[in-house]
C-alpha cells in the first residue's frame, strides 16, 4: 500500500501563509469510493492501519493534517491553534474536490475527538457537505470534560478573554495517561512524531477555547445533518492523577456519557455503538478491540448492518 502526500496552498491567515497536507492510499483497484479522515487535537494522521483496512475492503483512503498541525507546521506558525472551527472549512473543501477528480463518487467523512467535532459542523453547513454520503465519528469532543464550574465560568470567561488577547494561554492539564497508553515509548504500542503529538501538549490557548466551545454549543442546538451518522465511542471513563491499568481500556479524554447525551442532536438518523475496551482513539485500543473497531466502521460504511 503506497503513500501519497500532497501539500495544499490555502489562502494566508491571520498567521501568514497557511497549508494542508492531504496523505493519500489508493485501492489497487478501480474505485467510486474513499474515505477522508480528520483527526483531533495535538494530533495528526498516523493510524496507517486504519487507511490499510479500508484500502482492503476496496476503498481510497485519505486523511488532512488540518493547518498547524504536523506535517502541515509551518515557521512561526502556533500549533495546533485556531480562533474558529470555520477556518478548517477551506481544507476540507479541496479536499474533497482532490478526491473528486479521481471520479470517486461516494465520500465518507470521518473525524476523532476534535476532528469529529468539526466533521460533524462541515456537515450541517460546509461548502461541499452535499458531496458526502456518511459521517463517522470517533470519540467526538462534544463536551468538556470538567466540572460545572469550569463548563459555565471558567471556560466561557476565557474564551471571551481570547477574543481580546488572541494568544493568551495557560498550561495544558490534559491527563498524560492518554498518551502514556497509546506510545511505544510508554505502555503503548504505537510509534509517532513527538514533535507532533507531544506528552506534555501544547499551551491551552483561550482563543482556540473559544473557538471549540462556540462549535459545541452549535452542536447541542442541533445540526439537522442530512446523512446517516455513525457515533463510536469507549463503553466507560477512567480518571485518576496515577497510572492505573484501566487507562488501557477506557477513555481518559473525554466523558463517554457526554458523547452519548448529545450524538442525538446531530441530525434524525444516528447509531450509536458503545466500544467496550475502547481507548480514545478507538482505532489504537488494543487488538481485539481495533479489530471489532475497523468491522463496524467498513461494514458501516458499505452500507451493512453492524
Amino acid at each position: 500500500m503506497k503513500e501519497h502526500i500532497e501539500k495544499i496552498a490555502l489562502g494566508d491567515d491571520y498567521e501568514g501563509k497557511a497549508e494542508a497536507t492531504l496523505v493519500s492510499f489508493r485501492s489497487e483497484h478501480p474505485t467510486l469510493k474513499a474515505v477522508l479522515y480528520l483527526h483531533g487535537y495535538v494530533d495528526y494522521f498516523f493510524q496507517v492501519h486504519m487507511a490499510r483496512r479500508f484500502v482492503d475492503r476496496g476503498w481510497n483512503f485519505h486523511a488532512l493534517d488540518l493547518r498547524k498541525y504536523g506535517r502541515s507546521m509551518r515557521p512561526g506558525q502556533h500549533p495546533d491553534y485556531c480562533r474558529d472551527m470555520h477556518e478548517y472549512y477551506e481544507e476540507i473543501d479541496r479536499a474533497i474536490d482532490r478526491i473528486r477528480e479521481q471520479g470517486v463518487r461516494r465520500i465518507v467523512l470521518m473525524g476523532h475527538s476534535t476532528g469529529g467535532l468539526l466533521a460533524a459542523l462541515y456537515m450541517a453547513d460546509g461548502a461541499k457537505r452535499e458531496h458526502i454520503d456518511r459521517l463517522i465519528l470517533n470519540s467526538p469532543f462534544f463536551e468538556f470534560n470538567t466540572g460545572w464550574f469550569n463548563r459555565k465560568i471558567a471556560i466561557p470567561l476565557a474564551a471571551l478573554w481570547g477574543r481580546v488577547r488572541p494568544y493568551a494561554s495557560m498550561k495544558n492539564e490534559l491527563s498524560p495517561f492518554y498518551f502514556d497508553s497509546v506510545y511505544c515509548g510508554a505502555k503503548g504500542e504505537w510509534d509517532f512524531n513527538l514533535a507532533w503529538k507531544p506528552r506534555e501538549g501544547i499551551p491551552l490557548y483561550f482563543a482556540w477555547l473559544g473557538a471549540v466551545l462556540r462549535g459545541q454549543r452549535r452542536l447541542k442546538r442541533g445540526l439537522d445533518i442530512r446523512v446517516p451518522v455513525l457515533v463510536l465511542f469507549s463503553a466507560r471513563s477512567a480518571y485518576g492523577k496515577t497510572w492505573s491499568e484501566s487507562f488501557r481500556s477506557s477513555d481518559t479524554v473525554l466523558d463517554v456519557e457526554d458523547i452519548r447525551r448529545y450524538a442525538p442532536r446531530l441530525g434524525g438518523d444516528v447509531a450509536l455503538k458503545r466500544i467496550e475496551g475502547g481507548l480514545h482513539d478507538l482505532v489504537l485500543s488494543a487488538l481485539p478491540v481495533r479489530t471489532r473497531v475497523l468491522t463496524v466502521m467498513t461494514e458501516w460504511a458499505d452500507d451493512r448492518h453492524v
